[in-house]
This record gives C-alpha cells, sequence and structure tokens, in this order.
C-alpha cells in the first residue's frame, strides 16, 4: 500500500513538471518562466526524495542537496540578468 502511494505521488509530480515545462514555453512573461524553472527543481528534489524513500536508500540525499544548490545559484542569477541584464558588473573607473 505505501509503494502505490509512493508510486502515485512519483506521478503527480511527474505531470506537475509537464505543467510546468509547458508553462516554460509558452509563459506570458520572463518572470514567470524563472518561476517555473525554479518550481521544476523543487519537483525533481522531492521526487528524488519520493525514490530515495521508495528504494529505501539514502545515497540521493547528496544528490539533493546539490540540485538544491544549483536551483538556487540558477534562479539567482536568472532574476539578476532579468533586473539589470548583465550577470558581472565591472566598474572600470576603479
Amino acid at each position: 500500500m505505501f509503494d502505490r502511494l509512493l508510486g502515485l505521488a512519483l506521478f503527480l509530480l511527474a505531470i506537475s513538471v509537464t505543467i510546468l515545462l509547458h508553462r516554460i514555453i509558452k509563459g506570458p512573461s520572463m518572470p514567470d518562466r524563472v518561476l517555473a524553472l525554479d518550481a521544476i527543481g523543487i519537483h525533481l528534489i522531492a521526487m528524488m526524495a519520493v525514490l530515495s524513500i521508495s528504494l529505501r536508500t539514502s545515497a540521493f540525499f547528496e544528490i539533493m542537496l546539490l540540485l538544491a544548490i544549483l536551483s538556487f545559484i540558477g534562479t539567482v542569477a536568472l532574476t539578476k540578468f532579468i533586473e539589470r541584464g548583465v550577470l558581472v558588473e565591472y566598474d572600470r573607473n576603479r
């Protein structure tokens, strides 16, 4: 019974990721696309957690942490790019 619930959770998360992919492709604005990309990162972490519980292993914890860090850095970089148009600002006067 518990394995069926975990399988259902994986299935629902996969459906959610496909809906978010649609939002990335047809998003009305760039902030919507960035938000959908961040949500996909969160969903992938959740899918790995459910898979780790299902397989009864702790091998995915380091991968989940790495994916969380990369997702956060990517979201910050994309929002900075949207806000200012550049990622790294060089001040030539200094």
